[in-house]
């Protein structure tokens, strides 16, 4: 079992090798930040399948996840 794991911008050094992890170890994306050394205040907007998530939001095997920072412009 395993999620799909994309981490985009400043987050891109943080994925794991192949986008992929074990599903067992991360059973809510909070786990999975954690899991992956990620700081919750370094993350602005999870998607799990497509669809906003909460950080307490429960994965599932094969779920895809996004994960973004907090970005500026102007």
């Amino acid at each position: 079992m395993s999620l799909t794991v994309k981490c985009y911008a400043t987050l891109t050094g943080y994925a794991p090798p192949g986008d992929e992890i074990p599903h067992e170890q991360a059973p809510t994306v909070r786990d999975l930040l954690a899991r992956l050394h990620i700081a919750e205040s370094e993350v602005k907007v999870v998607f799990v399948n497509g669809l906003h998530a909460p950080l307490d939001h429960p994965l599932h095997d094969n779920d895809r996840v996004g994960l973004f920072p907090a970005v500026g412009g102007g």
